[in-house]
């Protein structure tokens, strides 16, 4: 059965009208979503940290950002938009508190919620509004008439119209204009934690360093490792983006097609595939957001040190400096 995709005219954008709308976090999707929001006609309020780059930037698109505690005070909803490891303890100092009866609690990522990091209180509606993109590109598409598809999840229905909440508040960020897809927090929780670590984030990664590196160590310049590893990737990713793996075997040559069909099975297989499964089965089970979650209250030792790992590889040099020639790829916005 067809996946049931929602859009503008499925939603009924009143709901929203009287309401007041508390963003908590300007970063990446908190300054898009507050701003998409706002630009579709609702009442925004923003949270953040006076003083921070975050505020600032909050006060320059014309917002007067307040304190979180004072924000869900005064609104019907609140949206938590602030890092995934920073939300409880927001949450039930300066959120918790003022959640009173018939308000929202809103996420764009089921972390806290499925993990049992955050426990909302009975009486209030709870749903998600996930964009399936980074917080620039919601801003640019709206701002370009267009948008990005997006996940609702509902995962506590006081009033009877969570659903319904929901799919405004995703036409309000632009989203009814691309696609709108109902999941649930556990399957937006997990299946966003597994694709991160094996394909988008560290798989991806994970393969580009290791392509470079057999290059380099079989004698070939860096340069030309690191245009045929890592460059032209964003070049492949689009023909995907645009027309599925059949599109982009279309548009490459046909020894790029026939070498790709053979030899990718041969790095990517069946051993790959069960590493991945293990890997689904810490999402799952809970244990990787366990180690997470110890992570950041050791102080973040693991990462700090992946950190400084990553900066100092030789393929981040070297494409630091081939970037400083291509001045067309510096981000705009």
């Amino acid at each position: 059965m067809a996946v049931k995709m929602y859009y503008d005219k499925d939603a009924d954008k009143g709901l929203l009208v009287e309401k007041t709308i508390a963003i908590i976090g300007y970063g990446s999707q908190g300054h898009a979503q507050a701003q998409n929001l706002r630009n579709s006609g609702y009442n925004i309020i923003v949270a953040e940290v006076k003083g921070t780059d975050n505020y600032n930037l909050a006060k320059k698109h014309g917002f007067e950002p307040v304190s979180a505690e004072e924000a869900s005070r005064k609104a019907d909803i609140v949206h938590i938009l602030i890092p995934d490891e920073a939300q409880k303890k927001v949450y039930y100092s300066d959120i918790l508190p003022n959640l009173t009866g018939n308000k929202a609690l809103v996420f764009s990522h089921g972390f806290n919620i499925h993990f049992g990091q955050i426990q909302p209180p009975p009486d209030i509606d709870v749903y998600m509004v996930a964009p399936k993109g980074p917080g620039h590109l919601v801003r640019r598409m709206y701002e370009n008439g267009a948008g990005v598809p997006s996940l609702i999840a509902v995962y506590q229905d006081t009033s009877g119209k969570a659903k319904e909440l929901a799919l405004a508040h995703a036409c309000g960020i632009g989203a009814g204009r691309a696609g709108i897809i109902e999941t649930t927090f556990k399957e937006e929780t997990e299946t966003d934690l597994f694709g991160e670590q094996t394909v988008l984030c560290g798989g991806v990664t994970e393969l580009v360093k290791a392509g470079f590196e057999t290059l380099i160590e079989a004698g070939y310049q860096p340069e030309i490792a690191y245009f045929e590893c890592f460059h032209e990737l964003k070049l492949i990713v689009d023909l995907f983006y645009e027309g599925g793996i059949g599109g982009m075997y279309y548009s490459v040559s046909d020894t790029a097609e026939y070498g790709g069909m053979t030899r990718g099975p041969l790095v990517v297989d069946d051993k790959t595939k069960q590493r991945m499964r293990e890997i689904l089965k810490a999402v799952q089970d809970g244990s990787f957001a366990k180690e997470w979650i110890a992570e950041n209250q050791a102080g973040r030792p693991v990462m700090n040190a992946l950190r400084r790992e990553h900066k100092e590889l030789q393929i981040e040099e070297v494409g630091r400096q081939l970037r400083k020639m291509m001045p067309w790829l510096q981000r705009k916005d």
